[in-house]
């Protein structure tokens, strides 16, 4: 009996008690869960596959082979399942297909150990037979799936949309209603200077004051004394040199460059690293760096996360002078950031003259700095020597609640600066004034105050500019030729609360705005989201090019959006070339009667998806997408647009920082090529009645109880709720709850908007669970802010994912030829330049708190070895 005893309680008893624990361990939260679902409106499968799970579990405890049949059912049902709701999709079978198939391997291993009459040999050999048929069909269907990976998810797109030529409506077959037709009741909306009613932004408020007028007719009562109407100054070619943060103020991001081409790509070699030093001092959790050098000469000038300005020689990465504006650390806004800085000839000026060329750049504590190109010296004619400071006119503020992160964008002369406003705090928040400056003496040219349009001076002494107004933190483009700065304006203080903003804020928030940069009087404006309560600012620069159509090309300008829409205007008179619809979108939420009935659509492209659905859920596990799922039927969605809502959360889809943001579009007109790369994420969204939120502590930026860091809503004083957004609707384990990819890179046809190539963007390779890498090389397509550039070879280069690598991709196939491993994350945009003859590829990895990627100092430089590019010279390749 003892000898029986022990062979019964064997390895193979044993094994089969801890497989079936498991199994039930995991079949009861499955069962329970999908009870929840299923009482939801979610589907029922939970509930067959928790039971599959414990009878399965059952029969292991009883050593019965009948767990292996059960299982084998489960199992087959399961992948029926997957196939019927997902098909190929790989990363949509993993939650659905990876743990089942391990559970299908374990439950086969207790074979040997399993007793009773259906383990006789006979059906042994039968049940090990259909149980391997199981696993090689489960591992086919994941092996075919992901080879599917490499395309990314089909997006809703015009049909070739045509142009709009003089004042014709553009064809299209992608909309329901005419395309180009207003719905009865929608008034058009852009205003031009001759109050000429164009399709596509806000109605102006009949109480609203009309936009002063602006050209010949504009009188002197809006520009402050002295500024006189300014010609066009010569502009620098991006080429040898990349003068401006776009390469250009056209925002194209475009080199003529052809010396590193997809044959040789392979061959690109660091050639320098340098390190600023400039790095947090123990926790990172606030740097956001997001610099793009410029390079002019022989010099690059890279401006580091706290805003100091270093010259480095171009060729050899060596530095060589240095200014240090001294920010103080409490000036960090969300994150620690100088996206670049703006370069500025003076005209007429003596070459060897102090600042005759100079480097003006914002900083985190709200100054205006303009240092000698060649010395580093404060320039001192410029406002107290070198410096301007941009609080003035402001009234109340605290330091992080206004700041510069973005560069000056530089239009005959006249810097036009916006700045961040940490417009969660209050809707008493700071103005978002766009104002320009003399960039040879810093005196203020003129001040863009929205609640003041017959005012372009600084306010009265004891008076401020108007409070809580839409801001440009982001970078403005400028036509040198006609002299307009598109400004690129986000929503009012507070993002996710508008009930309590003026008409004329619901006229131009979340628009493109013209405005003459000699006397700062808006020409013209195209607004993208009507009465925006979703935190859709634009986040894009624009880009300019000359737009091909039937008709011979248009100077257009190309405007890019977080929620996906693409738009091309005519940059002169804000006329779309492709007339957008206006499409009626969700109603109800804490504001009905704010909420706009429709807002408009493209009809040119859109990096938009189709709405999510419960099967877009996502996770490592079946018991990830389960939860996934619950949270889905639980929470408010009817799909873009979805008002916001505080008795329930709300999916906002895309997400803030979905479509494009900052990175910004690349155009390469000689092959009418258009590069987006793009995000796909959602946000989990809870408006928060102000009296739980005050139960819970939530404090202002200003408020003496506040504190840096501290995670939580945002507050939204003045308005009756707080917010609290699930940026990407995170699970507790860092995964998403939407199914990858997350983000991607598109190739577009310029001139129809047909999307010529689409593929997801960024490896998992430094994605998993708990923030734990996988390494694994697969295309998941990550989260990306930083933008691309093209050269004329062919080549698109970029960063951007979490990834932490830099590619070069073919701008004809969208295939990557070449990347290299960064030290920090590369959340922001390359440049390309020429030393003697030597094409150089540079980038300032300084790596994203919000992205997660390490933190670093580093500008790398590559260049293809000096005896390749000698030779591709000589053969004139």
């Amino acid at each position: 009996m003892d000898d029986t005893h022990r062979a019964r309680r064997g390895f193979g008893f044993w094994a089969a008690m801890v497989i079936g624990a498991i199994i039930a361990i995991f079949g009861v939260p499955i069962l329970a869960g999908g009870v929840w679902l299923a009482a939801l409106g979610g589907s029922w499968y939970y509930i067959l596959a928790g039971i599959g799970l414990l009878i399965t579990a059952f029969f292991l405890f009883r050593r019965s082979m009948l767990a292996v049949w059960v299982y084998l059912v489960t199992f087959a049902g399961t992948v029926v399942w997957a196939l019927w709701e997902a098909g190929f999709d790989g990363w949509a079978q993993v939650p659905r297909l990876v743990a089942p198939t391990v559970v299908l391997v374990l439950v086969l291993a207790t074979i040997p150990a399993l007793r009773g009459r259906f383990a006789r040999p006979a059906s042994t050999a039968a049940a090990a037979i259909a149980g391997g048929l199981a696993l090689a069909g489960s591992l086919s269907v994941l092996t075919i799936s992901q080879q599917g990976t490499a395309i990314a998810q089909d997006a809703p797109a015009a049909d070739e949309a045509a142009p709009v030529e003089e004042t014709e409506a553009p064809v299209t077959e992608i909309l329901p209603e005419e395309p180009g037709e207003v719905p009865e009741g929608q008034a058009p909306t852009i205003e031009t200077d001759e109050a000429a009613p164009v399709q596509g932004a806000a109605p102006p408020s009949p109480e609203a004051p009309a936009a002063p007028e602006t050209g010949e007719e504009a009188t002197g009562d809006t520009t402050p004394t002295g500024v006189e109407a300014r010609a066009p100054l010569a502009t620098m070619e991006v080429g040898e040199n990349w003068p401006a943060y776009g390469g250009t103020y056209h925002g194209t991001r475009y080199s003529p460059l052809d010396q590193i081409t997809p044959d040789n790509v392979g061959e690109l070699t660091r050639v320098w690293e340098f390190h600023s030093g400039d790095l947090p001092e123990g926790d990172a959790s606030s740097y956001s760096p997001e610099n793009t050098p410029l390079k002019v000469g022989d010099d690059l000038y890279h401006c580091t996360a706290m805003g100091i300005m270093v010259a480095i020689d171009a060729a050899t990465g060596l530095e060589e002078w240095r200014y240090d504006p001294e920010v103080p650390t409490d000036a960090i806004p969300y994150g620690a950031t100088c996206r670049g800085a703006a370069y500025f000839e003076v005209p007429d000026a003596d070459p060897d003259a102090i600042c005759a060329t100079r480097i003006l750049w914002g900083t985190l504590d709200a100054r205006l700095l303009a240092v000698d190109a060649r010395t580093g010296q404060p320039c001192p004619d410029f406002g107290l020597a070198g410096e301007v400071y941009l609080e003035e006119g402001l009234g109340d503020t605290v330091p992080g609640w206004y700041a510069v992160t973005s560069p000056p964008t530089i239009v005959r002369g006249i810097a036009v600066m916006g700045a961040q406003v940490n417009d969660g705090q209050a809707e008493d928040a700071p103005s978002g004034v766009v104002r320009g400056y003399d960039a040879v003496t810093g005196e203020l040219a003129w001040a863009w105050d929205l609640e003041n349009p017959d005012s372009r001076t600084a306010p009265p002494e004891g008076e401020t500019y108007s409070r809580g107004t839409p801001n440009m933190w982001t970078i403005a483009a400028a036509d040198e030729e006609l002299g307009l700065v598109y400004l690129p304006l986000g929503n009012s203080a507070v993002d996710y609360y508008g009930s309590n903003r003026s008409e004329l804020e619901n006229e131009y928030a979340t628009s493109i705005v013209a405005v003459d940069a000699t006397t700062g009087d808006d020409v013209w404006h195209f607004q993208t989201v009507h009465n925006d309560v979703w935190d859709y600012d634009l986040g894009s620069q624009p880009a300019l090019v000359d737009f091909p159509t039937g008709e011979g090309s248009v100077p257009a300008i190309i405007v890019s959006t977080k929620q996906g829409d693409i738009y091309i205007l005519d940059r002169e008179t804000g006329e779309p070339l492709f007339a957008p619809e206006e499409r009626e979108v969700p109603q109800g939420g804490v504001e009905p009667d704010y909420l706009s009935p429709t807002q408009p659509f493209s009809t040119y492209h859109t990096l938009a998806f189709e709405p999510l659905e419960e099967k877009d859920m996502w996770g490592m596990t079946p018991l990830d997408q389960l939860w996934c799922r619950i949270q889905f039927r639980q929470a408010h969605y009817e799909g873009i647009y979805t008002p916001p809502t505080s008795d329930q959360r709300w999916i906002q889809y895309p997400g803030y920082n979905g479509g494009q943001d900052w990175g910004s579009l690349a155009v390469d007109e000689e092959r009418g090529i258009m590069i987006a790369n793009y995000n796909n994420m959602p946000n989990y969204n809870r408006l928060i009645p102000r009296e739980e939120a005050d139960e819970m502590g939530v404090r202002a930026i200003f408020e003496p109880e506040w504190e840096r860091g501290a995670e939580g809503p945002g507050p939204q004083l003045g308005s009756p709720y707080a917010i609290a957004v699930n940026a990407g609707w995170r699970q507790s384990t860092g995964l998403l709850c939407s199914e990858p990819p997350y983000g991607g890179i598109r190739a577009i046809d310029l001139e129809t908007g047909e999307t010529l190539w689409d593929k997801p963007f960024g490896s998992a390779r430094k994605n998993g669970p708990w923030g734990i890498p996988s390494m694994l090389p697969i295309p998941i397509g990550t989260p990306n802010n930083g933008g691309p550039i093209v050269t004329a070879s062919g080549l698109i280069f970029i960063a951007a994912t979490t990834d932490d690598l830099i590619r070069a991709i073919d701008i004809e196939t969208g295939e990557t030829v070449w990347q290299d491993t960064l030290p920090g994350g590369g959340q922001t945009t390359p440049i390309i330049y020429e030393v003697a003859g030597r094409q150089f590829l540079v980038i300032a990895p300084g790596g994203h708190h919000f992205m997660e990627t390490p933190v670093s100092d580093a500008v790398i430089a590559w260049a293809l070895p000096e005896t390749v590019q000698a030779v591709e010279g000589a053969t004139g390749d």
